[in-house]
């Protein structure tokens, strides 16, 4: 178990060191803005998308490891997607974190499992999430984890 706990820390480091789609997309993309007052992360959420196909799907935003890493694996997760993939996905992920729903599956995204033995780190994770389910319904409104 330790083994694993290990390759799960080093994934999230790997992706908050260096996160995949970190940028911002220019005209025609839907976005969103996030942030975390408890923990400081701002994120801004880009998104692409062809009739109900994510064709493009990145980030910008400063934030901790957690908050970073999971907005680089949703980004990797989505692209491509539909958007009812996408809807779906959320809601798989957030009850794996937030509501203990251990039977979804959502790949690679398992490596945040542990976050929920850190009640605070939970918005950390989620942030990116929340900021894109905005930017999907056109929300103009900023989303906060408070």
């Amino acid at each position: 178990m330790s083994d694993l706990r290990e390759l799960y820390q080093e994934t999230i480091l790997d992706h908050g060191k260096r996160p995949r789609n970190f940028r911002i997309q220019g005209d025609g993309a839907g976005h969103a803005e996030g942030h975390n007052p408890l923990c400081g992360d701002r994120i801004t959420v880009y998104v692409r998308t062809d009739g109900e196909e994510i064709v493009d799907i990145s980030f910008q935003g400063s934030g901790c490891a957690i908050s970073t890493a999971s907005a680089s694996m949703m980004t990797e997760a989505l692209k491509g997607k539909t958007l009812t993939d996408a809807r779906g996905l959320f809601q798989r992920f957030h009850g794996t974190i937030a509501e203990d729903g251990d039977g979804a599956d959502i790949g690679k995204l398992e490596v945040f499992k542990g976050v929920r033995e850190f009640p605070m780190r939970v918005k950390c994770a989620t942030l990116a999430w929340h900021t894109l389910r905005a930017a999907l319904e056109e929300d103009a409104t900023s989303v906060t984890t408070e």
